[in-house]
């Protein structure tokens, strides 16, 4: 298992400074001029061209990169260009905001999924033709509808939650659960849906193993042999599939921290993006990577202790 991490590591990091370099050199290629974008259209080019040399955009593409790379590494991500914020502390103020929902609709997504996946796979019948309903409906509604449905039901006609705002846990953890319970629902359908028809179609398989056969044959209970035996099976596709929606829910942060007004990384995105602000959007890139790597190690890592013949694949 050691190995395996280290292994799982040493990728990481190559990937990262793969994914790092193309974003470097994609960001680059719009032929922007960030001094005259700075200091205005009548702004003399003189003082023009001593700011893009102040911010180093007078330099080669791969050396800029080289000495972004180099002070990242040491986790200084440098300074906004449009802000003079910096990066380091933008990013962090920003993180525990949609780390916030993101764990919460991972917490959410993971008790529901598993608990209506098992019941459609274990009990059939009405009740799996009920959980399937159910999934296609959770997919296939469109996130920004279900998102505006919410708000207009539970906060603004029956007022049980704020529409817009955030505040953090430290503050008020009552207030704190208040701002994040409406876009942790929102962004919880569709993983919901999409986690419970793996799970269901696990258990489904796994329920007609000959060993399940077996365990009843031997007079065990039928919670017993679900709780014990098929659900640590047939946990592997729902974890997986759940890591990358925990992935994937930065994309829908950007909506939904939109329209809940959230200060998380999400609106930041779009903010910075549509300015061109290379170290912000660096820093944001580097960011999701890194989650990307250190998600996917944690399921592995998970469903290689739930299940041993994973560890040895």
């Amino acid at each position: 298992m050691l190995n395996f991490i280290a292994r799982r590591i040493g990728a990481g990091a190559v990937l990262l400074v793969v994914i790092s370099l193309l974003s470097y050199l994609l960001l680059s290629i719009p032929d922007t001029d960030i001094g005259r974008q700075l200091l205005g259209p009548g702004a003399p080019q003189g003082d023009v061209d001593a700011k893009n040399a102040e911010l180093g955009l007078d330099r080669p593409v791969l050396v800029q990169y080289t000495n972004w790379l180099a002070h990242a590494v040491g986790g200084d991500f440098g300074t906004s260009w449009y802000s003079s914020e910096d990066v380091t502390l933008a990013v962090a103020n920003r993180l525990p905001v949609t780390l916030s929902l993101m764990l919460g609709v991972t917490v959410v997504t993971a008790l529901l999924s598993f608990l209506l996946g098992v019941w459609a796979g274990v009990r059939r019948g009405a009740v799996d033709r009920f959980v399937q309903i159910l999934g296609v409906v959770g997919y296939a509604l469109p996130g920004f509808l279900v998102t505006l449905v919410l708000v207009l039901v539970f906060a603004v006609q029956l007022n049980w939650f704020p529409a817009i705002g955030y505040t953090p846990f430290t503050e008020s953890p009552s207030g704190w659960l208040a701002t994040v319970t409406l876009p942790v629902a929102s962004l919880s359908v569709a993983a919901v849906a999409g986690v419970s028809q793996q799970v269901r179609g696990a258990v489904i398989d796994v329920m007609r193993q000959d060993y399940v056969r077996t365990l009843r044959a031997r007079g065990l209970s039928e919670s017993r042999i679900v709780l014990k035996h098929v659900l640590r099976n047939a946990s592997a596709p729902g974890l997986s599939v759940l890591g990358m929606q925990f992935v994937g829910l930065l994309g829908g942060a950007v909506l939904v921290e939109q329209i809940f007004g959230l200060p998380g990384l999400g609106s930041m995105t779009v903010t910075y993006t549509t300015r061109g602000d290379i170290p912000v959007i660096m820093a944001l890139v580097m960011l999701t990577v890194v989650g990307v790597v250190l998600i996917n190690l944690l399921v592995d890592i998970v469903i290689g202790w739930l299940n041993p013949k994973a560890r040895t694949a």
